[in-house]
């Protein structure tokens, strides 16, 4: 992103900026746990050509770009920040429309879409907060419908609770957003406590600033001009190396999760 004036929160400096903000501002523009692969496998299982697409919080608008060139009937955006939700427009030109609203109250009609996508925005969430959201992303889903998730999950199933709230609050401290991952089989319960029903589950290792993805997700220009903007910044490289090292620290205890879950028809 070369205007990070452009971005949301662009008045606050690097030290406190939410995570995904501050890489963003710094030129990343893949921000999902699993990388850019894992969003085209999702999208592959969700079956995007010739559907009607929600997509919440779009952000930078590059997973919108993405499904518009899987050929679906019609894309709606739903963020509910107005400065990503024209990063959004200008991503997706006069092919789609994005409408600013909370991704629990999307004001949609019920039953209106096809496939509901959402990444790396459940994590962000309360429990109350996902149950919400997930139940919103139901009412609009036509009978047969897909809700895919992409989101930060904690490995194994059977992960002992104490090391739950240690790694959420590592987690929270550095990225400065209260991060809530769960288990692959919390994440299925979410689903299924709304009524869908999980079809495919696909993990990937959460390896968001390892170098060889971060060169697969932004080539290695996008690397080199990443690593220039943060050389530059001495609190922006302050919060990327934390980052880094709390993501190696639970490396073992985190993954990325992909979920494809259907409305019963």
């Amino acid at each position: 992103m070369s205007d990070s004036s452009a971005l949301p929160m662009s008045e606050r400096d690097s030290a406190h900026l939410p995570g995904h903000w501050l890489l963003a501002r710094l030129g990343k523009r893949v921000l999902r746990p699993g990388g850019a692969g894992t969003t085209t496998r999702l999208l592959a299982d969700a079956g995007i050509a010739g559907s009607d697409v929600v997509e919440l919080a779009p952000g930078l608008g590059r997973t919108a770009r993405e499904i518009l060139a899987s050929a679906p009937r019609s894309y709606t955006g739903v963020e509910h920040d107005e400065t990503a939700a024209e990063l959004t427009r200008d991503a997706i030109g006069d092919r789609g429309r994005c409408v600013v609203a909370d991704a629990a109250a999307t004001g949609l009609p019920d039953a209106g879409a096809d496939v509901v996508v959402g990444e790396a925005m459940l994590t962000m969430q309360t429990d109350a907060a996902k149950a919400r959201i997930v139940a919103e992303a139901a009412r609009t889903l036509r009978p047969g419908g897909r809700y895919a998730i992409h989101e930060l999950a904690l490995v194994p199933d059977e992960l002992d609770d104490t090391v739950k709230t240690e790694i959420r609050q590592g987690l929270a401290r550095s990225i400065k957003v209260n991060a809530r991952p769960l288990t692959v089989a919390e994440w299925r319960t979410l689903l299924t406590d709304a009524g869908l029903s999980v079809d495919v589950v696909r993990l990937a290792p959460m390896a968001l600033l390892r170098p060889a993805r971060f060169v697969a997700d932004e080539g290695v220009l996008g690397t080199l001009r990443f690593v220039r903007n943060v050389l530059r910044d001495g609190d922006a490289r302050k919060r990327v190396l934390g980052m880094r090292a709390t993501f190696t620290t639970y490396r073992k205890s985190i993954a990325a999760v992909a979920i494809v879950a259907t409305k019963p028809r």
